[in-house]
């Protein structure tokens, strides 16, 4: 598929690099020119030099016979303009826009036809709803959904004093004493499809699958206290802190929110007059111990700079903070985030490119796409759900006498309101949901794809 990426910052590159590795036939447009030449250097595309919203720009990076503009500039207005000129030149192309400026949300959802959208995405928003969900079911690193929520993949660390630690996965169940899966395990920064045989070692990043009343048993019986969260202090007022204190503003959370710019205190103080906005800057120890970290439930670090919120976090664990969540724009890195202990880490571009990412293949694969992409093990490992159709292979057949693709796993069946962690005798049916984990090199575009 040919596909043009407008804005070669962090969003743009991150696509670029999924997109190409699928084989797509890419050309990425950026006034800069060499930051257009490093990327050029990495993945397999062509590239554009010049003004994303330009006609001539557009037609010279062969618009006209594109399927899908991806616009994801630092500006709202170039984005917008992007799909419309390129929707004008080409009435057939798809379009996507990220669009972060809530004023234009709702103008851009109503007039999405005039401006030939097709999809729009916010990660600051995206990554305040993750935040959320994390604040509201304290006691994993990270949850992903599936099935409408009766289907969820869990992370959880392994610390020296856990019961699951030196255990093999044969005798897991025994210990949490419900039914739970461990798709995959991350280990000095492999990641591991585990068998029975598996032993749990200390520093064991477990992918847990199980449906959410077996997640809060699991919890249960492993000891872990989860503490429900009823303050939290948000270190930096940018835009994820000012979704995040709006989609709590109904809840029973009290929200605090330290910013070190006055004028942005001032704008939050009217967006979100909910919260308590203090101005005062979070690198500063005395100024953190002045507001009193030690008392909240929860830290949420989403400063600018991925150095300070990382410091901001350590401080916080350093204080016994009962939940901490990292926001990093870079997670690179992933053996030396791994080893430090700031909790729970969201990346709010890596958390938006799954969706684009799954619309793309639903474009190429009009019926049986994948309804859910979800990006594991530190981007090791995919989980996928389907919708079991007419046209699915195998259907009714016990799993122990299919044969699926090395590296495939089928994690989880959700039948109506009920779920199932599958044994070899399990099967599924037309209607119901499946998750699959995939590890591999191969794109899985619809269900059949994982058989052998």
């Amino acid at each position: 598929m040919k596909i043009l990426i407008a804005g070669d910052g962090r969003v743009g590159s991150t696509l670029a690099r999924q997109l190409s590795a699928e084989g797509h036939d890419l050309v990425l447009i950026d006034s800069n020119g060499s930051v257009l030449e490093n990327t050029e250097e990495k993945y397999d595309l062509m590239s554009v030099q010049g003004n994303c919203a330009s006609m001539q720009t557009l037609l010279q990076a062969d618009v006209e016979h594109a399927e899908l503009l991806i616009a994801c500039t630092g500006t709202d207005e170039v984005n917008l303009l992007s799909c419309l000129t390129a929707h004008r030149l080409n009435p057939k192309i798809h379009t996507i826009a990220r669009i972060r400026d809530p004023e234009y949300l709702e103008q851009a959802y109503k007039m999405r036809d005039a401006f030939g959208l097709s999809l729009t995405f916010n990660p600051e928003r995206q990554a305040a709803r993750e935040i959320e969900r994390l604040l509201k079911s304290p006691g994993f690193l990270k949850r992903d959904y599936f099935a409408h929520g009766r289907v969820e993949i869990a992370e959880l660390r392994v610390e020296e004093e856990s019961r699951l630690c030196n255990v093999p996965l044969t005798a897991i169940s025994g210990i949490v004493k419900c039914r739970v899966l461990v798709c995959s395990v991350l280990r000095d920064g492999q990641a591991i499809a585990p068998d029975g045989r598996f032993v749990i070692r200390a520093g064991d990043r477990l992918f847990v699958t199980a449906s959410s009343d077996n997640l809060a048993i699991m919890l249960k019986n492993l000891g872990v206290v989860t503490h429900k969260v009823r303050n939290v202090l948000l270190a930096g007022g940018g835009m994820v802190a000012y979704y995040l204190a709006q989609q709590l503003e109904n809840s029973s959370i009290t929200v605090h929110i330290l910013e070190r710019d006055p004028e942005r205190c001032r704008k939050l103080a009217a967006l979100v007059p909910h919260a308590q906005i203090v101005q005062g800057d979070v690198g500063d120890q005395s100024f953190l111990d002045s507001e009193g970290l030690a008392n909240y439930d929860a830290l949420v670090s989403l400063t600018g700079s991925d150095e300070l919120n990382m410091i901001v976090s350590l401080y916080a664990d350093s204080k016994e903070i009962p939940q901490i969540i990292t926001r990093l724009g870079h997670v690179e890195n992933n053996l030396i985030i791994d080893s430090l202990p700031l909790g729970s880490v969201i990346c709010p571009r890596k958390l938006c490119c799954n969706n684009i990412v799954r619309y793309v293949r639903a474009m190429q694969n009009q019926s049986g796409a994948a309804l859910t992409i979800h990006s594991i093990a530190d981007g090791h490992a995919e989980a996928m759900e389907f919708a079991v159709d007419e046209d699915t292979l195998h259907c009714g057949e016990p799993l122990r006498q299919i044969k699926l693709k090395p590296h495939i796993l089928l994690v989880g069946i959700s039948r109506g309101h009920e779920v199932e962690i599958p044994d070899g005798n399990s099967t599924f049916s037309r209607g119901d949901h499946v998750v699959i984990v995939s590890s591999g090199e191969d794109v899985i575009l619809q269900l059949n794809d994982i058989f052998a």
